[in-house]
Formats: C-alpha cells, sequence, structure tokens
C-alpha cells in the first residue's frame, strides 16, 4: 500500500501517473484542505476536487484545475448584480460543490463526502482529507495583515509579498478517519511535489500527522517541487524566499528533513545531489518535470524504486 500527501496541481499530475504503474486500491491519497472556502454559500475543496477530476480524466489540460469543456453561464449572470466572480466556478463544477454542501449540512463529514465524490467519479483509491474540521491557511501579508488563501492565490494571483503563514483552526482539529492508518500502514510514504508552505505544512499542522509521518521517515519518500531554484507553477520559490528559506532543493529538504528519509530531485539540480545529502538525506536524481502522464509514470517508478 502507498500513502501519497498531496495539494495542488503538481501532486494530482504525479497520482494520475503513480496510478499508472500501480493499481487504485493500492494507493491512498491524504489531501490538504487548508484552501478550502465558503464561496456564495457553497463549500469549495480546490485541492480535493483537483485530484479528483485529474485522476478521473476530467481536468481541464490546459489549467490544471477545473473541468474540461466547463461552460459559465452563471458566473456572467453573477457579473450582471455585481455578484464576486474573481474566483470563478463552471456550471459542472458547481454540482460538486452543491452536493457537497448539502451532504455536510445534513450532517455527513468530509470524509464522508469526499468518498462519496470519488465514487461518483469511478475512482478505486482513497481520498483522503486531513481533517474533517475547519482548517484555514492565512497569510500575512506586507501592510496589509491577515488574508484568506484564496484572496492571495486567486484574488492577488499570490503576487503580493508574503510575511507570514498561519493555518488557522489546525491546533484544534484531528486527523482525519483513516489518514493515521494510512500513513502507519502504508509500504512507503510519498510526499508528492507540491508548495511546502502552502500545500504540505497544512497538512502536518493538524496535530498527529507530522509525527505519524517522522515515526516512517526512512519510508519516507519526498519530491522536490523545486527545479532549478524555481516552481514550475504557482509561488513555491517565491514564498520560501519571503519567509527567509533558501528557494532550492536544499531549501526543500532542509524543510523536509526532520520526516522524510529521501528526496528526489531534478537533473537540473544534480549538482546540488551532495548538499541534499549533507542535510542527512538520500538524494535521487531523475527527471521530475511532467508534461504529461508518461513522464508521471516515469517519475513514479522512479520514486517507488527510490
Amino acid at each position: 500500500m502507498i500513502t501519497a500527501l498531496a495539494g495542488g496541481v503538481g501532486a494530482a499530475r504525479f497520482l494520475r501517473g503513480l496510478l499508472e504503474v500501480r493499481e487504485q486500491h493500492e494507493v491512498t491519497a491524504i489531501v490538504n484542505t487548508g484552501d478550502d472556502v465558503v464561496l456564495h454559500g457553497l463549500h469549495v475543496s480546490p485541492d480535493v476536487d483537483t485530484v479528483m477530476y485529474t485522476l478521473a480524466g476530467a481536468v481541464n489540460a490546459e489549467t490544471g484545475w477545473g473541468l474540461a469543456g466547463e461552460t459559465w453561464t452563471v458566473m456572467d449572470a453573477l457579473e450582471r448584480f455585481g455578484g464576486l466572480t474573481w474566483f470563478r466556478l463552471g456550471d459542472r463544477d458547481l454540482a460538486t460543490h452543491l452536493y457537497r454542501t448539502h451532504r455536510l449540512g445534513e450532517g455527513a463529514t468530509l470524509s464522508d463526502v469526499t468518498a462519496e465524490l470519488a465514487r461518483s467519479w469511478g475512482l478505486d483509491l482513497r481520498v483522503l482529507p486531513m481533517t474533517d474540521q475547519r482548517v484555514e491557511t492565512r497569510l500575512d501579508i506586507e501592510g496589509e495583515g491577515e488574508i484568506g488563501f484564496q484572496d492571495y492565490f486567486v484574488r492577488r494571483r499570490h503576487s503580493v509579498p508574503v510575511k507570514a503563514v498561519r493555518y488557522a483552526g489546525a491546533a484544534d482539529a484531528t486527523p482525519a478517519p483513516g489518514v493515521l492508518e494510512a500513513i502507519a500502514d502504508a509500504s512507503c510514504v510519498i510526499i508528492c511535489p507540491s508548495n511546502p508552505i502552502l500545500s504540505i505544512a497544512p497538512i502536518f499542522a493538524v496535530p498527529g500527522i507530522e509525527g505519524a509521518v517522522a515515526g516512517r521517515r526512512a519510508d519516507v519518500i519526498a519530491v522536490s517541487p523545486i527545479v532549478a531554484g524555481a516552481a514550475l507553477k504557482g509561488p513555491a520559490d517565491r514564498i520560501m524566499t519571503e519567509l527567509g528559506l533558501e528557494s532550492t532543493v536544499v531549501g526543500v529538504a532542509r524543510l523536509y528533513a526532520p520526516f522524510t528519509g529521501t528526496l528526489v530531485i531534478d537533473e537540473a539540480d544534480a549538482d546540488l545531489a551532495g548538499a541534499v545529502e549533507a542535510e542527512g538525506l538520500h538524494c535521487v536524481v531523475t527527471p521530475t518535470v511532467m508534461h504529461g502522464i508518461t513522464e508521471a509514470a516515469v517519475l513514479a517508478e522512479a520514486v517507488l524504486g527510490a
């Protein structure tokens, strides 16, 4: 059994490759929910939905999120009323959020609803939210104070400098049912190529999860989301620098060393392999840029063989 910690487009693409080389029932994905948000009265779980849509082959391939062939009738109508439209939800995507919100209102947990949605897409792997409680990633912006993740990431297009990051509610949260068991029972734990601060750290902020992963350190393999000093997608490199961290594979190694035994880095960073190992991790050098399913599958095989 394989357990992966995931958040964002890079993680979803890696998981798609993983399912090319392993059966779905062998895989559990523990997904970040720190960027969940309530919009138009609806509970939206962007990372969970990106994972589901990608693995179901239904994602918008151009953006890496949302649904292929989407239409925008509702958002266009909202603009007439001056409604909130900087976070655009497609017409088909809205059905997911309507269902999730309705079921949560009936008393179902986020874990229950996520399992129901995954089954509806024909998925046989386990998709687990990191927690059933509300955890909100909040960013302290220079000159403004704290704002919510989606305000930073979507509305501001992650273009404003960040002073600090807080995972509100995490201290009072508990891991979702099955999360700790999936970590303990896995033959290996994979930290997907996700933003260390905005996708992986919220998962570890839930009490018990980081300790469970650290307890398996020798079997934990992380894929660096930083290649040649830059993030392939999103603000991982910039936010690491803004928080005083080194935005290289060595910086990733320092962050992950307490709970990770192996770091997989791209060939572009081969000259830094020794520096990674000096941080106490085994280093594997292999192509990590996923242009499509083929490259994602090759990377997954390399990770499983690390």
